[in-house]
């Protein structure tokens, strides 16, 4: 009886490999390979507002580089950069080096190349492409932290966008897309814990604020229905620009009152509960003047209210638009 329980136990999994297996060939197969680079935004965007301009800088793969957008002012470095000038009256300088199909292996070099600029602020967007290539989250996470603690060491601020979860994406079919949410979830919250005990901030993307983008999917997403349409990077960037502000020490006012689902918690607790809900902010904090409790560092749970930023610009309306450096 044990030998026919263990075998019947080896063609379940077998049974099982192979369905995940068939899955994932169908799901590469509907998603199209990238073809066209995604606009170029780099620039200085606010010019009209008086004083230097602040540096920021874009860095990750498709997500922070705009992959599924048409114009340059749909990209997220465009729509952060532009609601970063309105709020602060101040120009804000951006440089893009974020690369589509990046894992978290390929910070360092955009690392580098984002010092050399001397950036005030960066926007690091990654971990779905670690995510299907089953990169480890330990060293997916590692690689992660070593970009934060340079560019920290540097006097940079960081804001992470974490992972999204590849669960919501439509041509990822059951029991694949429950794996896929799993492992994603996992390491949105293993990169909490890291980038905010190397003096990072966190934005827990979520399924990309799955609600409406589950309600919407046409609109949400783009013609490949993998990544974010303009109006899907707009929601995104809306749940990222006010931990960029706080993280610039231009955020609005500590509220008297906490909403729920606020509030203190031990850096793991606040990790995975980010996790579970998009639009998330976790930051390090003190209790009592300590860093740290019993159960490790002491993080601050925000859910943010979302600016009315970023939205997509319609025809026949003005936006801003960034003098494009070489091509002014």
């Amino acid at each position: 009886m044990a030998a026919i329980g263990t075998g019947a136990t080896v063609a379940a999994t077998v049974a099982t490999g192979g369905v995940l297996l068939g899955q994932a060939r169908q799901a590469r197969r509907t998603i199209p390979m990238a073809e066209a680079p995604p606009p170029r935004c780099d620039g200085v965007y606010g010019a009209k507002f008086p004083g230097p301009p602040m540096t920021m800088v874009m860095l990750g793969d498709s997500s922070a580089a705009g992959y599924g957008v048409h114009r340059r002012r749909e990209t997220p470095g465009a729509l952060l950069a532009t609601g970063l000038s309105r709020r602060l009256h101040r120009p804000v300088r951006l440089h893009r080096y974020a690369v589509v199909g990046a894992l978290s292996a390929g910070l360092k070099p955009q690392v580098e190349s984002a010092l050399e600029v001397e950036p005030d602020i960066a926007v690091i967007l990654v971990g779905g492409n670690d995510v299907t290539n089953r990169t480890p989250p330990a060293l997916a996470v590692r690689y992660l932290v070593d970009a934060v603690r340079t560019l920290r060491a540097a006097g940079c601020e960081v804001v992470v966008g974490t992972c999204p979860d590849l669960g919501a994406i439509r041509p990822i079919q059951p029991p694949l897309r429950w794996l896929a949410r799993r492992w994603s979830r996992q390491l949105a919250a293993a990169q909490t814990m890291a980038v905010v005990e190397a003096g990072g901030w966190t934005v827990s993307l979520g399924d990309m604020l799955g609600p409406r983008f589950a309600a919407e999917p046409a609109r949400m997403f783009a013609w490949d229905r993998f990544h974010p349409s303009a109006e899907g990077y707009a929601v995104a960037t809306a749940a990222l620009l006010p931990t960029v502000l706080s993280a610039l020490g231009a955020g609005p006012e500590r509220r008297v009152t906490v909403a729920r689902g606020e509030g203190v918690r031990s850096l793991p607790e606040a990790a995975h509960e980010a996790a579970r809900h998009a639009g998330t902010e976790v930051s390090g904090t003190q209790v009592r003047g300590r860093d740290r409790g019993p159960g490790g560092r002491w993080a601050q749970l925000r859910r943010r209210a979302f600016f009315g930023v970023g939205a997509v610009p319609q025809p026949g309306t003005t936006a801003d638009s960034p003098t494009l450096e070489g091509l002014a």
